[in-house]
């Protein structure tokens, strides 16, 4: 079929994310002197992230050791359980066993160490409320760590560190509308400064036919999908398009679509 190439979306990202949105379980802000230590219990279903605006850290899973600094984030998407301290061996009791001061529900401030170099941590556990997110967070590897090089990422660290310093009027609504934001932006920078790991629908919103597909499907669930209309947004035939979504999306077109309705309607029934 011939005809002009239809522009892709402006944020192909963002319009695959419209739907989910993220439920806080906790944020904390953390005022840290070496030697220092906590041990993070899993929390399955739920994404951790942990933002350094001053110091530094070493994050710890079973496989894996991160060194965070400031200006650095770090995602744990699957609810792994982790340490984090200020250096090597470090006594790293349970989180739950350490004093916090309890400001809101869902936010608090601790405090730990002695009188060695200060780390400053903003962490939370959050979880996102849409069912499809479970494709989303499958694709993430163990750890997310981003860097400072970051300028838009950088801009919602600041905001979200200067909210964190101290408690405000609506500061809790605040900070986990950042933090929403923030997981995005990161998930966003970690598919551009890794393209050799963009696995399923993820990698294949790179691709500007089915990058729009995707969207379409995303933003009218209800709307009559076949494979042929489809292919006629997007000017191209039925079976390069099929063929096409099969190879970058790792599912037929269809099954896609019957399973982002079933994610939809679940969502539906549970709110």
């Amino acid at each position: 079929m011939s005809g002009p190439i239809p522009a892709p979306p402006a944020d192909p990202l963002g319009e695959a994310l419209h739907l989910l949105r993220m439920d806080g379980a906790f944020y904390c802000r953390s005022d840290l002197f070496a030697p220092w230590g906590h041990t993070l219990p899993p929390l399955p279903g739920y994404l951790w992230f942990h933002v350094v605006t001053e110091g530094g850290l070493r994050l710890e899973t079973a496989d894996d050791v991160r060194t965070l600094h400031p200006g650095e984030v770090a995602l744990v998407p699957h609810g792994t359980g982790h340490v984090l301290r200020s250096g090597p061996g470090v006594d790293a009791p349970d989180i739950r066993d350490l004093e916090c001061e309890q400001v809101t529900e869902r936010y608090e401030i601790r405090r730990q160490g002695r009188d060695g170099p200060r780390t400053v941590l903003l962490c939370g556990a959050a979880r996102f409320g849409h069912p499809a997110a479970e494709g989303l967070i499958s694709a993430l590897p163990q750890i997310v760590q981003l860097g400072t090089g970051t300028e838009r990422l950088q801009s919602t660290l600041a905001l979200l560190a200067a909210e964190a310093r101290e408690a405000r009027l609506g500061g809790e609504a605040v900070i986990t509308r950042l933090a929403d934001i923030l997981v995005i932006q990161a998930i966003r920078a970690w598919l551009e400064s890794e393209p050799a790991a963009r696995p399923g629908w993820l990698g294949a919103l790179h691709d500007r036919h089915i990058a729009r597909a995707i969207g379409l499907i995303h933003a009218e669930p209800a709307r009559d999908w076949t494979v042929a209309s489809l292919a006629r947004e997007l000017a191209m035939s039925r079976s390069a398009f099929a063929a096409r979504f099969t190879a970058l999306v790792g599912e037929p077109v269809m099954a896609y679509v019957t399973r982002w309705r079933m994610q939809v309607a679940m969502a539906a029934l549970r709110e």
